[in-house]
């Protein structure tokens, strides 16, 4: 198999029909490292949507439990990738899913943006430090896969093309990002999870992690801009690593999100329907009064 086979296979495949298919192979054998650092900054972007980050302060999840909720989070997204909305395991993911997620008063708007961020922010991530740029198909099916997720997920109102995924993640962060403390400190847990992974060179992870974020995302955060030095050199290494890729052969088998060394919290295995929180909703594990229910 040649560099760019793989691309040939997917074109001859039908983006609305067989999205799954071609999202598994995108994610898997295409760009499984850069797909993970792109979700990693999608979850993050959310957090700069106050009514978003404070309610992910209040669980103190991702303050107290970093990694666990990183882990959860990545197994539960994984298992309906690599298994399909139809098997056993996909459903209990989704099942696991939606019972966190009712267990908060969480508005159908945030629902939908953060299902915005998976589908725009790995794509603008691969385009600006991949190997290649995604092909035409690819963000098709992708803009499918979340819709089908979303729908799942009970989301109303999804838009039905990448473009309208694009426009919907835009609009609402340019209507919606703002400061919040809590917020801040999910932001920080989050760079002291990820700097840790690195062990002494976690200062230097951080510092990077922050060269990569734009403008809105520091002013929301109130941190400090990076020096364009530092900006320039982070960006240039992402892009030299997408031109070494280039130059490799081609992955010959999959690689999930299971497999990341990221994944620290279940050395001896999990259960999809044992991953996640069992918050109690109005008591224990829900800080958040609810103004509906969701049955």
């Amino acid at each position: 198999m040649r560099r760019y086979d793989r691309l040939k296979e997917i074109r001859q495949l039908d983006p609305e029909q067989d999205f799954l298919k071609i999202y598994r192979m995108t994610v898997t054998y295409e760009f499984p490292w850069d797909y993970t650092r792109a979700l990693e900054l999608a979850l993050y972007r959310t957090y700069a949507v106050p009514s978003i980050g404070s309610l992910l302060a209040q669980t103190a999840e991702l303050t107290d439990r970093s990694q666990k909720r990183y882990d959860d989070t990545a197994l539960l997204l994984d298992a309906v990738v690599e298994h399909g909305f139809a098997s056993e395991q996909g459903r209990a993911a989704v099942r696991r899913i939606n019972r966190m997620h009712r267990s908060y008063d969480i508005s159908n708007d945030d629902m939908r943006y953060v299902l915005c961020t998976f589908v725009v922010v790995p794509k603008r991530w691969i385009d600006a430090y991949g190997w290649r740029r995604l092909c035409d198909h690819e963000r098709r099916a992708a803009a499918a896969y979340y819709r089908t997720l979303g729908a799942h997920l009970g989301i109303e109102d999804i838009p039905r093309s990448y473009e309208e995924f694009e426009r919907c993640l835009d609009r609402y962060e340019a209507e919606h990002f703002g400061w919040d403390e809590g917020a801040r400190e999910v932001s920080d847990a989050t760079l002291d999870l990820m700097g840790s992974w690195y062990g002494p060179l976690a200062p230097l992870a951080r510092g990077a992690s922050l060269a990569l974020l734009d403008e809105p995302l520091l002013r929301a955060f109130r941190y400090e801009r990076p020096h364009p030095a530092a900006r320039t050199a982070v960006r240039a290494a992402l892009r030299l690593r997408g031109r070494a890729v280039r130059l490799l052969p081609p992955r010959r088998v999959p690689h999930y999100a299971r497999q990341n060394p990221e994944i620290k919290s279940y050395p001896k295995g999990y259960e999809v329907a044992a991953l996640g929180t069992f918050p109690v909703p109005g008591a224990r594990g829900c800080p958040v009064p609810h103004s509906r229910r969701t049955p």
